[in-house]
């Protein structure tokens, strides 16, 4: 079943088995890989290779699986759709201690995947840990990022989740402290919309046992909540690099998600780029690309085509 090895002598990691995911709905990419630090990275690449790439970037505790409807709507439009799977996540390898997962690591872990791919006028839609991890790699790599699509997402520092602190608290503990995170009921209740068992099962689906979940249990615990935080410096930067960003930087948030939710406005304020854009609030919840998928497609679309 799951296979186990070593690595650098000391990381254990698990690669969940390929007939877990089988037949999944609308999922019909093919997979590709690139190996990081001893670990095989999962990545779907579809649309013409010529194209400028749009980087589409998910969160906790998802994958790629997330953005099976918008794949198709941007490669319809004649874009690259490049769809990630973050280290411990999907279809990539995920080292089973949770220490493994920084957020430095996270990042660094993307930046050899663009550098693998020599990807240049870059278009990012990130949502959830897709944006903050988003953020940080575009303004540290600013020449190759064209422009800056954020979801329900959100970058760490003054007036973010600071002020949620209870439920952050509350999530952390979930995580922690269960033994089971049922991971396609996490996203099926915030999704906006009841997912199908056959939804359900494709979420669940890279998480066959307790020691694959050490990626999802690890992100919680990342968040910054002080300055004395190791990922506090680089979010600081990031913010002040935005201040700075003259780019397209556009919003599309969801209606419906109680975390996340209001934070567009901070970007809309802050970032010059987001000045004048078409921002919108979609229908759905946090996880709005399973309701607005299409539309939020439509709207990087429409954003690329301006630019």
């Amino acid at each position: 079943m799951a296979r186990r090895a070593q690595h650098h002598g000391s990381r254990d990691f698990v690669r969940t088995p390929d007939e877990r995911f089988e037949n999944l709905p609308d999922y019909p990419f093919t997979a590709n890989y690139f190996e990081v630090d001893g670990l095989r990275m999962h990545y779907v690449d579809e649309g013409p290779r010529d194209a400028s790439p749009v980087l589409l970037l998910h969160g906790e505790p998802s994958w790629s699986f997330l953005y099976r409807h918008m794949i198709p709507a941007l490669t319809d439009a004649g874009h690259r759709a490049i769809a990630i799977d973050l280290i411990g996540f999907g279809k990539s390898d995920k080292p089973t201690r949770q220490t493994d997962y920084t957020v430095a690591r996270h990042v660094g872990w993307l930046q050899s995947l663009i550098d693998h791919l020599a990807l240049e006028d870059i278009t990012l839609f990130g949502q959830d840990w897709g944006s903050t991890l988003g953020l940080l790699l575009a303004t540290t790599n600013d020449e190759r990022f064209s422009r800056i699509v954020i979801g329900n997402g959100l970058l760490h520092g003054k007036d973010g989740l600071e002020t949620k602190r209870g439920l952050v608290h509350l999530w952390r503990a979930f995580t922690r402290w269960s033994p089971w995170v049922p991971v396609g009921q996490v996203v099926s209740r915030a999704a906006g919309r009841l997912l199908t068992e056959a939804e359900r099962r494709a979420y669940d689906a890279p998480f066959p046992s307790r020691e694959f979940l050490a990626g999802v249990r690890a992100f919680p615990q990342l968040i910054p909540m002080s300055s004395k935080d190791p990922a506090t410096p680089a979010n600081v930067a990031a913010w002040q690099a935005l201040a700075r960003w003259n780019k397209p930087f556009l919003t599309v948030y969801s209606d419906g998600d109680p975390i996340l939710g209001d934070l567009d406005v901070l970007f809309q304020q802050r970032v010059p780029g987001a000045h004048g854009q078409p921002h919108v609030r979609l229908e759905g919840g946090h996880f709005l690309q399973e309701v607005s998928g299409p539309e939020i497609a439509r709207r990087i679309h429409d954003l690329i085509a301006a630019t």
